[in-house]
Parts: structure tokens; sequence; C-alpha cells
């Protein structure tokens, strides 16, 4: 069963999100984010300029983009939706969510981490994440980050 784990008060999600996930690359983990697509160009952009000293390998996965083989070892993935991804990588380790939804086929995955900052509408649909995954009968790990 998928480890569900929320990551709350967040002061900055993006920048947040960059740690967690070079974090997940030095453990060789393979992610996908998911989010709408200006949160995810946003995302893009900071992954770029993140670390000058160490690089985050990603790909931003447009909806209906070849994928060339040379790129499917990349281990970051930022996708719209979750099956996109799982499609193109044939990976299933983590998904983390910076969409107001819960992410269609997040069961797929080992780990699905939420990032949920102080906006009180972000948290609000946290709210509503939380009840769908406990009502299917996930167990879900809170982290409060108050960064």
């Amino acid at each position: 069963m998928t480890e569900v784990s929320f990551h709350f008060n967040v002061a900055e999600r993006i920048g947040y999100a960059c740690r967690l996930l070079r974090k997940a690359t030095r453990q060789s983990a393979r992610v996908v984010v998911t989010g709408d697509e200006s949160t995810l160009a946003e995302l893009d952009q900071a992954l770029w300029a993140f670390d000058p000293i160490e690089f985050i390998p990603h790909l931003l996965l447009r909806p209906g983009a070849a994928i060339p083989d040379r790129v499917r070892a990349t281990p970051v993935w930022l996708a719209e939706r979750a099956a996109d991804a799982m499609a193109a990588t044939n990976s299933h380790e983590v998904l983390v969510n910076l969409g107001t939804d819960a992410p269609e086929g997040f069961e797929s995955f080992q780990r699905l981490i939420e990032i949920v900052s102080n906006d009180e509408s972000d948290r609000g649909a946290a709210r509503l994440r939380w009840k769908h995954y406990a009502n299917r009968g996930y167990s879900i790990v809170r982290h409060e980050v108050g960064e």
C-alpha cells in the first residue's frame, strides 16, 4: 500500500520541493512531481538554478510529447498527470504532489508526498486530499515543517 505523507506549513513550496528532490536524487530515488502547468514550469525553472554546484536532473513532460529513449533514465519527471510520467518512465517509486487534487494513479507509487503551504486555500484543498486518502484506508503521516 502506498505510504502517504503530508508536509504542512511549508513557507515556500517550490524551494521546499527543490530541496526534497535534491535529497531524493542523492538517495537514487526516481520521482514524479505532479501539479498544474504553471506550477511545474516554475519548478522547472527553479531546479535549473537551485544549486550552482549540484544539478538536479529533471524533465518537464509536456502532454502528448514524444520521449527520447536517452532521457528515460532521468530521475525527476514533472508532469501534469502522474499516469503520463509512469508510462514514459515505468517508475513507481515516489510521487510528489503540488496540485490541488489527489493525483490520479497515486496508488501505483510506493510513496506519495503532499507539500502544503501556509495559504488557507492550499490548506483547504489539502484537507480534502487527506480525507480522500483516509476514506480509502491509507494511513497518513503528518510532518510539520514550519520553515
